[in-house]
């Protein structure tokens, strides 16, 4: 089993996760922020990951240091429970709709961060959530996890839908990139023969 547990303790947050990359999409959430425990049940549902977080933070203040944090324990927990990337088909994308909303999401378990991240949200809040912090969630996730991300919303009108099918492409997009690939005979999938 592909599992990682990562404890992240800061004088700002307190962080645990666990992810089991061949799971079924069992999610348990605690982070005292509803709107983003939707969208993080989003990607273990769609990326059929199993996934546990919970977390405190300095709420008080904002929501600004444990959506960041959160982001960062995940990338940290996803680069453990991949391992050496031996086997991996590596690349991952998806295309998801969600009423008028589309958006792209593209993966590379490429060993160098990196990320793109193409969103006009129509809105600044949704509820009392900023959704200007979901680019630190995936910049956080992006340099721990050490991949390449390219997140691309093609329309929306609604800031919900638009955030919402984001997320659920990058569970897809997941899904596909840590899936082994029995073609590959357990080989790193890079000329360089490491990522």
């Amino acid at each position: 089993m592909r599992t990682a547990e990562i404890k992240r303790d800061t004088l700002e947050t307190r962080i645990a996760v666990s992810i089991n990359l061949d799971g079924t999409g069992e999610c348990s959430l605690d982070t005292g922020l509803p709107f983003l425990e939707h969208m993080l049940d989003q990607v273990a549902r769609h990326g059929l990951v199993d996934l546990s977080i919970q977390a405190e933070g300095d709420l008080e203040i904002d929501a600004h240091h444990t959506v960041e944090d959160i982001g960062i324990t995940l990338g940290q927990a996803l680069n453990e429970a991949i391992g050496d990337r031996k086997g991996i088909r590596r690349y991952g994308h998806a295309y998801v709709p969600l009423d008028e909303a589309l958006s792209r999401v593209v993966i590379d378990f490429s060993g160098r961060p990196g990320l793109e991240f193409g969103v006009d949200f129509k809105r600044a809040m949704v509820g009392d959530f900023d959704v200007d912090l979901f680019h630190e969630f995936f910049q956080g996730l992006v340099n721990h996890a050490k991949i390449t991300l390219h997140v691309d919303n093609l329309k929306g009108e609604n800031a919900h839908h638009q955030i919402e099918n984001v997320f659920k492409a990058f569970g897809r997009a997941l899904r596909m990139a840590v899936e082994i690939d029995p073609g590959m005979g357990g080989i790193t999938p890079s000329t360089k023969g490491s990522l």
